[in-house]
């Protein structure tokens, strides 16, 4: 055998094992997240929908997990993440701050979506600004929910405060339900319920949204412990959620059906609710964990600390690990 010859067949050899070595570590990758069960928790908030699609087109399974999406109100979400049950959850940037501060720590990786008209507030005729809710009875969520919070910084925003207004708690579902009832003066909620009040123009009317004040915006995060005993899990997660918004792009017909089919819509239906949002894609979120999102939850803090649900901001640089973003792939 000559020198040339043998150099060819070692060099082709060491390139088989090579790839072989990488198809190994890929495979124990996803063996890896397969094998460990992540559940979590979210609602039917129109921004969480890219989850239900990579649950129900296969994402999660083609990326090697083994994931089960678990329907929990907002206000007892980190309940089940401390039990337990959930180790992972879909949630408002500001409620991981009161979450954390009442000993439930949980890590962000990914940011899901903003709010574009998306939440808001609906009100009688005769309410034409918010002023106007002075003393006025609104149905809204209870603290430490997304609503809550919303009405909180539409208030602040304009001089009020909650003890301005007076409250009846209920959902988000409830509350539009309510409102077209003709009960209350008005009410806080989100899509897909509050284009329901869109479409009864005689019960009402939208006063402001996201739209006019841009602060609701979702990530997903995990538990502390989660994310270091499965990092593979955690990255094809975010990975997940990616493909996901690549499926929407590629076929958004089909997406729209399985997304809307989840909340028991149409896939037009549903187009139409979504509009009022943006998905985050792969540089929207590197621009958010670059910055956006401590100077969003240091300004939160303050308006919690001042409403006396949040008593001590955790350290904010813990609330969130941008490495799964930095590192995430990409479908074309």
């Amino acid at each position: 055998m000559s020198n040339v010859f043998s150099k060819a067949v070692l060099k082709k050899s060491f390139t088989l094992l090579s790839v072989a070595v990488t198809l190994g570590c890929a495979s124990a990758g996803a063996a890896q997240a397969a094998d460990t069960p992540v559940a979590i928790g979210i609602s039917g908030w129109t921004g969480f929908a890219p989850l239900t699609l990579a649950d129900k087109a296969g994402i999660f399974k083609k990326n090697g997990l083994d994931v089960t999406l678990k329907m929990v109100p907002q206000q007892s979400r980190h309940l089940a993440i401390a039990s337990g049950s959930l180790q992972c959850a879909a949630t408002t940037v500001e409620t991981y701050l009161t979450w954390n501060a009442a000993g439930v720590p949980i890590k962000q990786i990914v940011q899901l979506d903003k709010s574009y008209g998306a939440d808001g507030i609906a009100v009688r005729q005769g309410i034409n600004k918010i002023s106007d809710l002075k003393g006025k009875t609104i149905s809204v969520d209870a603290p430490g929910t997304s609503s809550y919070f919303l009405l909180a910084w539409m208030l602040d925003k304009n001089g009020m405060t909650m003890k301005d207004v007076k409250l009846a708690t209920l959902g988000p579902d409830a509350a539009a339900h309510a409102f077209i009832a003709g009960q209350n003066d008005a009410a806080v909620t989100y899509e897909p319920y509050l284009s329901s009040i869109r479409q009864s123009p005689d019960k009402g009317k939208i006063l402001a949204t996201t739209l006019q004040y841009p602060m609701v915006m979702d990530t997903l995060g995990c538990t502390p412990a989660f994310l270091e005993k499965n990092p593979a899990a955690a990255q094809a997660l975010v990975n997940s959620y990616f493909d996901a918004l690549a499926m929407i792009k590629q076929d958004p017909d089909k997406s729209n059906e399985i997304m809307g089919a989840a909340v028991k819509e149409t896939g037009k239906q549903f187009a139409e609710e979504s509009s009022y949002l943006r998905w985050q894609d792969l540089d929207q979120n590197k621009k958010f964990f670059g910055g956006e999102i401590t100077s969003f939850s240091k300004e939160a803090a303050t308006l919690l600390t001042q409403m006396k649900i949040l008593r001590k901001t955790p350290d904010i640089s813990t609330l969130f690990d941008p490495q799964y973003v930095n590192n995430a792939t990409v479908a074309k």
